[in-house]
């Protein structure tokens, strides 16, 4: 009987009604024994610093009203800063502007810098810049002054862009190059590359419509003095374009800027 107990009491089958119940692992975890070997631990459920002081963090509220006068507030003028206002984003280019004033596109391949350009040259940080092409979807439109329109048109030639993204720009910029009171296009290109398949696909499109254009050759600064020559010579003999259309331009350094500032004024009298 001894050892007849002896193997009762340490035998995986238990025996009995409440046999079930008395299962050494089943039990031990009904038991609460705690977590096994492996698994992480509960998370500690002591008060976080905010709630054991009794202050709950909380989100200041913000007026829609003050929001909406500071998005729409004149800048104030000061040095280097230009009066500007944002209008909005629009995915047509057809949109009716009031006022009706002179107006400038921006037009540049994906990541050429177009956003840096746009901030170097009202002093202000007006556009997003991202290191992810294609961000630009829609045209943004700025005030500028209260005398003349900046519109930034969507980046070209991203290779990850949809056919339907294709489509989409193509009308938003058959339609920008139709606007009445368009005086000219800053075309951006970036100095150290010779244009791509898309940039000649750009200036057919620039040379029928007989659009007013300036290059803005941007990121100058990656190169030495020496090279920005060069390279300025060469895109003009394969833009075909004048010496005084071409602008070598860096948001780094601000080298151009003032120059290619004095251009857009002279397409928006109509001098160019």
């Amino acid at each position: 009987m001894r050892r007849g107990t002896h193997r009762d009491r340490h035998s995986w089958k238990p025996r009995g009604p409440d046999a079930r119940d008395r299962h050494p692992r089943r039990g031990a975890r009904a038991r609460g024994a705690g977590p096994r070997r492996g698994r992480a631990c509960r998370r500690s459920r002591a008060p976080h610093r905010h709630a054991r002081s009794g202050r709950a963090a909380r989100a200041r509220p913000v007026r829609r009203e003050i929001v909406r006068a500071q998005r729409d507030a004149l800048l104030p003028e000061r040095a280097g800063t230009r009066v500007l206002r944002f209008v909005g984003s629009f995915p047509r280019a057809d949109v009716a502007l009031d006022p009706p004033l002179p107006e400038v596109a921006f037009i540049g391949r994906s990541n050429v810098g177009k956003s840096s350009l746009l901030n170097a040259l009202v002093g202000r940080r007006i556009a997003k810049t991202s290191g992810t092409p294609g961000k630009t979807r829609m045209l943004n439109v700025f005030l500028i002054g209260g005398s003349h329109y900046f519109l930034d048109l969507p980046g070209y030639g991203y290779a990850r862009a949809g056919k339907a993204q294709r489509a989409a720009f193509r009308g938003l910029l058959k339609h920008a190059l139709l606007r009445q009171r368009l005086r000219g296009v800053v075309w951006l290109l970036d100095i150290r590359h010779p244009p791509s398949t898309d940039d000649r696909a750009m200036q057919e499109v620039l040379v029928e419509g007989e659009t007013h254009v300036l290059a803005a050759l941007t990121k100058g600064d990656k190169l030495s003095t020496g090279q920005r020559r060069t390279r300025e010579r060469e895109l003009r003999e394969e833009l075909e374009l004048p010496e005084d259309q071409v602008v070598v331009t860096s948001t780094r350094t601000g080298d151009g800027i003032a120059e290619l500032k004095e251009a857009i004024e002279g397409l928006v009298r109509g001098v160019a």
